[in-house]
């Protein structure tokens, strides 16, 4: 996994190795996640989710930046997080269409709560009365 950290106009960005489950995980990474195909290509993917699957399995669904053929831009790519030989993470594709199409409804289903909850949260505090403000007069007495 490698991310590249952003460098001055006039010099290139530099790549880092960073763990790839820190990244996933990492609630406020907006940095693009890097890869490489089997043809040796960078490949350049916004993160969309993270989706738990049965007991330990774990997937994430990735958005192509770099154009890939045969992935329309509006379309987003399931990979399955597993380890190599040395124990590190890694991203595979997941090929099998029914785990694949069931964490997208996994991540359908995250949205749709996070925007029912949005907007129950929205309706509550359109509810709550507005803070009441009061002033009180001092009464004064005119002094001889």
């Amino acid at each position: 996994m490698a991310a590249k950290s952003k460098k001055p106009e006039n010099q290139e960005e530099e790549i880092v190795k960073v763990d790839l489950i820190d990244v996933l995980l990492d609630e406020k990474n907006t940095a693009p996640i890097y890869m490489v195909d089997e043809n040796g290509r960078q490949l350049k993917f916004d993160q969309v989710a993270v989706i738990p699957y049965g007991e330990d399995e774990l997937y994430c669904i990735l958005k192509p930046i770099t154009k890939i053929e045969g992935v329309a831009d509006d379309e987003a790519i399931v990979f399955r997080v597993e380890e190599d030989k040395d124990g590190n993470a890694i991203l595979r594709v997941e090929e099998n269409e029914e785990i694949a199409i069931s964490i997208f409804d996994q991540y359908y289903n995250l949205v749709e709560e996070a925007e029912a909850e949005k907007a129950k949260k929205k309706k509550t505090e359109a509810k709550k009365p507005a803070a009441k403000t009061t002033t009180t007069k001092k009464k004064t007495t005119p002094k001889n």
